[in-house]
């Protein structure tokens, strides 16, 4: 069995996925478990405009439309920088910023 990454959220990432209706935060768990074994989750698209190796995870469900944004080009962990519920079709450019900041600072700190 391949070993398992482990995961720092970042910012209030954890807080915000826990915050997700319960069915929504089970099934983004899950993918995030696949994430953590090397595995691509069901359901993703690249978010290269927020930075190179930066993944969405895409959940839909009754209550809403949820994204978890990650990164994984680190050898040592999964890195969540973004939970969130989808509002409108396109991801608010708040959202964006959000995770953006996050994978810059992630960035800076591992230059250190």
């Amino acid at each position: 069995m391949a070993e398992m990454k482990p995961i720092v959220f970042r910012g209030d990432s954890r807080e915000a996925l826990r915050s997700f209706p319960e069915s929504a935060r089970r099934r983004a768990g899950h993918q995030l478990e696949m994430v953590q074994l090397g595995r691509d989750p069901d359901n993703w698209k690249t978010m290269n405009t927020i930075g190179a190796g930066v993944r969405e995870i895409r959940v839909r469900e009754e209550r809403g439309i949820f994204r978890v944004l990650y990164v994984t080009k680190f050898v040592d962990a999964v890195y969540v920088l973004h939970c969130f519920q989808k509002k409108t079709q396109q991801t608010s450019s708040g959202d964006v910023e959000i995770a953006t900041r996050r994978y810059k600072e992630l960035q800076r700190e591992r230059m250190q």
